[in-house]
């Protein structure tokens, strides 16, 4: 006989289903402090009902273990540390990944949709045999979400019936988890031999006093407009001023302007601060996908017809070169 659920019984049984749910988050970090994102992967996986686990792998990440111990939401902390994983090379991590998978038998797997999680869990899905889904931006139910695509100027609902749920995170679209009230337990996983298909060599990083551009409050980014990198100097003194981060449209970075560390997009990095300045920018879908989220966007362009001041909560039409040194200017009084 066919039982119909009434909407109590419904709301019993997507709890229940819920609560078989277990998600393993894989923490981004350098070893000495946790990347923002992954606070927002957090949240997100809480959003599936059940436990959360954590998977720190690295050399020496005692202060990682303990940063994220205190974060809310998270259950258990899995450790694994071996000269192999330092880099985080995607090769050595995602064996260890696996391994971890096939001892506690997550449902999902998911990580922020930064370069490291995107180029970390497509090759886990695929060992898992697996189609992953990327850009999530909101979780109806454990196992449909929706998530950005054509530049992220569309959203599609996709219903994933996967045995296990591989996915990315777009941090812009999820609230960073509280870093303080938690008391996660955190225990040691044995680490993996070593892939040895990769080395980890060095990196080299540009020093700088401004915020970082992915959690910075204020981004100042600059196009073709600027038409040299020296002129970029106009904006890093308006920055200055502000407290802000420096960035930059992908056909700035593509004319050799400024390095492609500084492209904002979908191809780039996604920021959403408080306010965005953009600079000599005419708003190509590409460019407007990585920063659509900011609460305000302010468009400098002498092109009135430019894209961008479809989405600009402010727009001036003026010349670049006369009104970035005035701000700065009135910034200085």
């Amino acid at each position: 006989m066919n039982r119909v659920l009434n909407k109590s019984s419904l709301r019993n049984l997507t709890g229940l289903i819920q609560r078989f749910q277990s998600t393993l988050v894989v923490a981004e970090h350098n070893n000495d402090k946790l990347t923002p994102i992954t606070l927002n992967a957090i949240t997100a996986a809480g959003k599936l009902g059940g436990d959360v686990s954590c998977l720190i792998a690295g050399t020496n990440c005692a202060k990682v273990v303990e940063e994220i111990s205190k974060v809310q939401g998270v259950k258990k902390i899995l450790v694994a540390q071996h000269d192999s994983y330092k880099g985080a090379l995607p090769e050595e991590l995602t064996p260890l990944i696996l391994e971890t998978q096939k001892q506690f038998n997550f449902t999902h797997i998911c990580a922020g949709a930064s370069a490291f999680g995107k180029n970390l869990l497509p090759r886990v899905a695929a060992k898992l045999d697996v189609a992953p889904v990327s850009d999530i931006i909101e979780i109806k139910s454990p196992d449909t979400f929706v998530r950005t695509i054509y530049a992220g100027n569309a959203l599609s609902t996709v219903k994933c019936n996967e045995a296990v749920k591989v996915f990315t995170v777009r941090g812009t679209a999820f609230e960073a988890a509280s870093a303080e009230g938690g008391s996660a337990a955190s225990e040691e996983v044995a680490s993996t031999p070593p892939a040895g298909v990769s080395e980890w060599l060095e990196q080299n990083l540009t020093k700088s006093d401004r915020p970082e551009l992915t959690s910075a409050k204020v981004v100042v980014s600059g196009g073709r407009g600027l038409k040299s990198g020296e002129n970029f100097k106009l904006l890093y003194d308006l920055a200055d001023k502000l407290n802000a981060a420096v960035g930059a449209s992908r056909a700035a970075v593509d004319a050799g302007f400024v390095p492609n560390d500084m492209q904002v997009g979908q191809t780039g990095k996604i920021v959403a601060p408080e306010l965005y300045i953009a600079v000599g920018i005419s708003g190509a879908i590409q460019h407007l996908a990585g920063m659509k989220d900011s609460k305000t966007i302010v468009a400098i362009n002498k092109d009135p017809e430019a894209p961008i001041f479809q989405v600009a909560d402010y727009g001036l039409v003026a010349d670049l070169f006369k009104a970035v040194p005035e701000m700065t200017e009135a910034l200085s009084k």
